[in-house]
């Protein structure tokens, strides 16, 4: 009697598990800059997969289409945030102290990804925000904690009367767009590294002073 050669298991087809997460994050790298330079319609999964390291056949294993890779790149920062966030606790600090935490926390994940902004303007752009707004949820929580943050200190009398809503877009504007400006800026000044630890560290310094001066009460 001839026996028919067994399949293998599912099990011995997929990659250890560390070595599944760790191949997952160089395809969500290489994916992010790949998007950010070309958005969801211009972006190429060869282009993608050389930059990575690993087949075409692979990055679909994961994330079956280049929607699939679009989506977890975009749910990624929003994920990543909210647990810096969440480790900051925010709430048991006085609202001065706690927005400060927040300024830097936001200019040091900047200066980690600099190249994010033109991810989200590239989301803008091509598809209105319609992929984006998958992850409102998440976005809506980070934006929680800063709100809470002006609210409480309105409330304890630290920060004048002011608009949340408003003043968070203020805020991440002196925060991020430092960062979205990069490349054409830098033909200003081209010496000059704006994304080198001191330069970060400056704009952190005159970012917190410039939000704190413009939200606190007046002593008048």
């Amino acid at each position: 009697m001839t026996h028919s050669p067994q399949k293998p298991s599912l099990k011995k087809l997929r990659p250890p598990q560390r070595d599944a997460q760790a191949t997952q994050e160089k395809i969500l790298e290489a994916a992010e800059r790949e998007f950010s330079r070309h958005g969801l319609k211009g972006a190429r999964i060869g282009e993608i997969a050389q930059n990575s390291g690993v087949t075409t056949a692979m990055i679909y294993y994961y994330f079956q289409s280049k929607e699939g890779l679009y989506k977890a790149v975009l749910e990624r920062p929003a994920l990543e945030v909210q647990e810096i966030m969440s480790g900051l606790n925010l709430d048991q600090k006085p609202p001065i102290e706690a927005l400060k935490a927040f300024i830097e926390a936001a200019i040091a994940y900047e200066a980690k990804h600099p190249h994010r902004g033109m991810l989200w303007f590239q989301e803008a752009n091509q598809n209105g925000g319609e992929y984006f707004k998958l992850n409102k949820g998440s976005w809506s929580g980070i934006f929680a904690y800063i709100n809470a943050i002006l609210e409480r200190g309105m409330a304890d009398g630290s920060f004048r009367q002011l608009d949340p809503l408003v003043t968070i877009v203020q805020i991440l504007g002196i925060c991020i767009f430092y960062f979205n400006i990069h490349e054409n800026w830098k033909h200003f000044m081209p010496d000059y590294d704006r994304l080198s630890p001191e330069a970060v560290n400056k704009h952190t310094q005159e970012a917190i002073d410039l939000i704190l001066n413009g939200v606190k009460a007046s002593k008048i």
